[in-house]
């Protein structure tokens, strides 16, 4: 399985490490990377991987057991139990390496501007003004995507220091806004001139494109997101169980 020894957990905005392995054990077993029955490595072996220590890596295994993911067993190990989709902060982020294997998704956070929404957005939300993230996405710090967040203006406003690598876990904490389910419309286009140096397809570039509405507890969608990804390192991944 990956390691997240390479991500900036002294960041801020990063997960607590837990919650990184958490994360990256169900991404790994959702893309196949971890089978059912399979034994993990020992757990003293797999705290010096994700660069923690044993008592960390227990609190993650506890949860991971806790959601029918693992099953510890005394004297012999830890063994994966796949086959049934569980939620998590990322169970919405649908990229993974083009490679193979889910990957630990995390961002950099470009801008945070409250600015009226723009003609090119369909209609959503209760207000004009929105809260435009743009950030460029990483999985296991390989940059993969830039993205573009707009969250209705509506839905409240979070404050740049409470922004973390999971906006949906930054609208629980900040906002007490749920997201409990998105509308996805793949395809292409140019990648926008406001793009980072380190994603690959230079702005202007056709390159696949996501287009997102997202609901919370109301009617109507509170968010809308633009994301253009690499396709020489990531895919989009949907999987029907």
């Amino acid at each position: 399985m990956n390691s997240t020894r390479r991500t900036s957990a002294a960041r801020p905005d990063a997960l607590p490490i837990h919650l990184q392995i958490e994360e990256l054990v169900i991404r790994d077993i959702a893309a196949g990377r971890l089978v059912d029955g399979q034994r993990l490595p020992p757990e003293r072996e797999m705290a010096e991987a994700h660069d923690t220590t044993v008592r960390t890596l227990r609190k993650a295994l506890a949860q991971l057991e806790g959601k029918g993911l693992i099953e510890r067993r005394q004297g012999s190990g830890n063994y994966v139990r796949a086959g049934q989709q569980v939620a998590s902060v990322y169970s919405m982020f649908r990229l993974e390496h083009a490679a193979g294997g889910g990957g630990l998704p995390n961002a950099q956070v470009l801008s945070v501007d409250y600015l009226p929404k723009d003609a090119a957005q369909p209609d959503y939300g209760t207000s004009d003004h929105g809260t435009r993230f743009r950030r460029l996405r990483f999985l296991d710090d390989i940059p993969i995507a830039i993205e573009e967040i707009w969250l209705d203006g509506g839905a409240g406003r979070v404050p740049r220091d409470k922004v973390q690598d999971s906006l949906y876990l930054t609208y629980k904490r900040a906002l007490k806004l749920w997201i409990t389910r998105a509308e996805d419309r793949v395809g292409i286009a140019p990648v926008p001139d406001w793009s980072h140096d380190r994603f690959a397809p230079r702005p202007g570039t056709v390159t696949a494109h996501i287009q997102r509405l997202s609901w919370a507890q109301t009617a109507r969608a509170v968010e809308f997101s633009r994301t253009w990804y690499d396709t020489d390192r990531a895919l989009y991944v949907q999987r029907l169980i």
